[in-house]
This record gives C-alpha cells, structure tokens and sequence, in this order.
C-alpha cells in the first residue's frame, strides 16, 4: 500500500464509454462479445487512472448498472419495483424486501479478480453498505429498519467482504451515501458498519457523501466505527478562492469537529465537486489538502479523492478532474518539503 504523504484515490464510479453502451445495449451482440467489451473497458479505465497518477485505483465500476441496483440483483429477499429518480436526475430501480435477505453469491467475483489481475498500483474494491441498502428499499418483511440493516450486514455484507478478502482484496470500501441522511439513526449505520466487519481482515474505509448537515451527526460515531478511513465530500461546500484559511476554506471546518470528537483515523478528502464541469484548479487542490493536513493535526492521516463518484460527468471532465487532483496533491508534498 501507497506510504507517500496525501495518497490519490478515485472514489467509485466513472461514466461509462459510449462505445461500450452501444456494444451491450444491441441485441445482435453475443455474450462473448459483451463480456470483451466489459473487459476492455474495464482495462481502458484502470490504465487511464493509473496514467493520471492515482495511487489507489478501480475500473471506474464499469460492469455495474448501478451501485444500488447492482447488488440487489444478486441478494435473495429482494424484488424490484420500479424505477425512481435519484440525484443529478438519474434513475434506478427501487426494491421491496418481501422475505428474508441472504447471500446467494459473490457478485464482485469476476470483476476484482481481473483488476487484481491487470492493475498495477494498490486496489480498493467499493462496496455498497448494509443501511444504504436497506435505506433505499421498501420493506415489507421486517419489523423494523434496524432489523433489515443487520440482518444486510450479517447476512450479506460480512460474507461479500469475507470472500472478496478471500479472493486477496487489501482495501475495502463501503459506500453508505445515505449514511448521514437520518441523523437520528446514526447509532444503527455505527451498529451496521462494525456488524459488517466483523473478524474482516483488510483496511476498511467508509464513503459517505451528501451531507446536509456537514457531518455533524457522524463525527460522534467516528471513533466508534471499526472503519481505517472516511472519505468524506468538502469541495462543493468550499469557496473556489485560493487560500488555507478558516475563510477560505469553509467547506473543510469540520474537520475540526472530527477531532474534537476523538477521531485519530484516516480521512480521504473530496477535493473536487462532482456535480459542476469546472475544473478545480491545481494551487485550489493544493490548498484545500494544506487546510485539512492543518486542521487534523497530521498530514499523514490524509488521502486526496474527488467527493464521490464522477459518474455524472463526461469523461474528458471526469479525467481533467483527476489529473488537477494529482496534480495539486504533489504540490501540497512539495509545500510540506514531502
């Protein structure tokens, strides 16, 4: 695993190459063809990444139709409803929880095993969490949401992440977008995360984004949570003024709060907005980085990465996003004499 000072990593998703749609999208197209079609993709995206310079790299989720509909496919319990509008107005299919859920299959299997298999620099598999998953669905079989969250984490989070360690995963990631979207429940997305890591021995880092309320009802919790790092979004609060002061960069105080709170783990700061086409210039990337080392009190606690997946934004932008990344995170080294 990378040991450099601000390590860059992408988050998740990538929008998908129009070339790919096309090929799985016709009915003329064999299986064989879709599944080298998914492959190259797949191959085209983990060296793009790593060309950009990340340090820590995925295939930009390329064989999922979408990080919520994707695992429910394979869960026993679930039937699918419709579909219905999420963020940035895209859509995806909504399920009722009818009976017990369970594992059927590691669903990831053949996706990580040819990253691990063609990727050069360290891999962190994204998986998506127990409550976002229970959060998103309609139940119909449990008497209560806590129920349904742990019954997600025991029964199908721990055995996933237990064969995707198996299978020789170093770096997790659980994607809990809805994570801070019911404050009150903050104790059950605690209780879920540690029910889902449970004797998993790997580095676990959780994702959660969209933040109403700057993550002031998780950093509570973050001690609590047997989780390595956070990667957490800041960028689309913060100002687009140069600069490593409070007023600056008001989209990163709470950073303060975590440690106020206690928190001594990792954070993996969203320094790009993945909902404008703008480019984060690399002097902006560099000081946002400088601002949070500060504000955590050690910079080797930080990892750089957009604030979420930039699925929702074309490629070129996707790419240009990254490379100012990369490219501010090596300013702020060399700043620090790194």
């Amino acid at each position: 695993m990378s040991r450099k000072l601000f390590p860059t990593q992408e988050i998740g998703s990538l929008k998908k190459p129009s070339w790919l749609l096309k090929t799985v999208k016709n009915p003329r197209t064999s299986n064989q063809e879709k599944v080298k079609a998914r492959n190259d993709a797949a191959l085209l995206n983990i060296r793009t990444l790593e060309d950009l310079g990340l340090d820590i790299v995925y295939d930009g989720e390329v064989r999922r139709v979408e990080m919520y509909e994707e695992p429910v496919r394979y869960i026993k319990g679930f039937e699918f409803a419709g579909r219905v509008r999420s963020w940035d107005n895209k859509y995806y299919k909504k399920a009722r929880v009818t009976k017990p859920v369970s594992f059927k299959s590691n669903f990831h299997k053949d996706e990580f095993k040819f990253i691990k298999k063609n990727a050069k620099q360290d891999i962190k598999v994204p998986v998506t969490g127990a409550y976002t998953l229970a959060d998103w669905s309609y139940d119909e079989h449990y008497k209560s949401k806590e129920d349904l969250v742990l019954s997600l984490a025991k029964r199908v989070i721990r055995p996933l992440l237990k064969d995707l360690v198996r299978l020789g995963a170093k770096i997790i990631q659980i994607d809990e977008p809805a994570a801070t979207s019911h404050p009150l429940e903050m104790e059950v997305f605690r209780d879920s995360v540690n029910e889902s890591v449970r004797g998993i021995n790997a580095k676990i880092i959780v994702h959660a984004c969209f933040s109403g309320n700057e993550y002031e009802a998780l950093a509570p919790q973050m001690p609590e949570i047997k989780a390595k790092q956070f990667t957490l979004e800041f960028a689309n609060r913060d100002s687009w003024n140069a600069g490593t002061t409070e007023k600056e960069r008001r989209g990163y105080r709470v950073l303060n709060l975590f440690r106020e709170h206690g928190y001594k783990g990792e954070i993996g700061i969203g320094v790009t907005d993945v909902h404008v086409d703008r480019i984060e210039p690399s002097k902006l990337v560099r000081d946002r980085i400088l601002y949070a080392a500060k504000a955590l009190g050690d910079p080797t606690k930080i990892y750089v990465n957009p604030d979420c997946g930039l699925r929702t934004r074309s490629r070129k932008v996707a790419f240009e996003k990254i490379k100012s990344l990369v490219q501010g995170a090596e300013l702020a080294r060399e700043k620090l004499g790194n």
